[in-house]
């Protein structure tokens, strides 16, 4: 029994070290966001002025504006800008953090294949996030102020409150931001082996159909944006598929080196050793 128990002991040490070890990474990515947080809050008035361009060039020069009907409204408003923010601000430390913590844990061969996707996840993002601030929104802006006008006798004008902004722009930046990932994502299940590119090439057109959908739920409910977002998600699908095509021909290329190699080896050994 005492065995037993001194094996348990020596069993449960690792994964100590491991819960430690997380830990220490997790207290660090917070302290790193909770330090961005207070610097973004510092300069929330100028974070949320950059957010609220595309709305003001969409306006007249000269006209709009933001209100808000509840008197804590604009405090959350900074707040929730100073998170949004901080969060970007810090998600390179985040990430080291992550990469910290599971690397250890990872043969050469799995790293050297892992680390691409960690480095192309904040690439791919930014590009959404860009597409979204610099193009999509501006259109779809412009297209929602058309609207302005006369309804029945009256003057109907837009004046969008902060918070409702704030949820429209994150909604609009994290929406085309996180769709950006499909390269990676399906990178990762092809390199797991749980699909192949031959089943993606067999199921093309749904996949467009499914792009189409998530497009029309993760939008504002408007034709211009779903079709900004489903358009670049399905080049992001091909361009998928030819990566797998360079990456299956890679490793039919490798395995074919090793299996020549190993040919060799073994017609060596039997030459040297022919009693064998």
């Amino acid at each position: 029994m005492a065995l037993k128990l001194k094996d348990l002991d020596n069993s449960q040490a690792p994964l100590l070290d491991h819960l430690i070890e997380l830990r220490r990474r997790l207290v660090r990515a917070v302290a790193a966001l909770a330090v961005a947080f207070g610097v973004c809050f510092y300069f929330a008035d100028e974070i949320f002025g950059f957010l609220v361009l595309p709305l003001t060039a969409a306006f007249p020069e000269g006209q709009g504006q933001l209100i808000y009907t509840r008197l804590y409204e604009a405090f959350f408003v900074e707040i929730k800008v100073a998170l949004f923010a901080a969060f970007f601000a810090a998600f390179p430390i985040i990430a080291n953090q992550l990469w910290a913590f599971i690397a250890p844990g990872l043969y050469a061969r799995e790293k050297k294949a892992f680390l691409p996707f960690l480095v192309a996840t904040p690439v791919l993002f930014t590009l959404g996030g860009s597409l979204a601030y610099f193009v999509v929104m501006p259109l779809a802006f412009t297209w929602f102020l058309g609207f302005q006008g006369e309804a029945g006798g009256l003057e109907s004008q837009a004046l969008p409150a902060m918070g409702d902004y704030l949820d429209l722009v994150m909604r609009f930046i994290l929406a085309f931001g996180v769709s950006f990932l499909l390269p990676v994502l399906l990178m990762l299940l092809n390199r797991a082996g749980l699909v192949s590119r031959a089943q993606l090439v067999a199921a093309r057109k749904y996949v467009i159909v499914a792009v189409f959908a998530v497009a029309a739920i993760i939008t504002p409910p408007d034709p211009v944006t779903q079709i900004m977002l489903a358009t670049p998600l399905i080049l992001l699908f091909e361009g998928s598929l030819l990566l797998m095509r360079f990456s299956e021909r890679r490793d039919r290329k490798n395995k074919d080196e090793a299996d020549d190699d190993a040919d060799t080896t073994a017609a060596v050994t039997e030459a040297e050793d022919p009693a064998e």
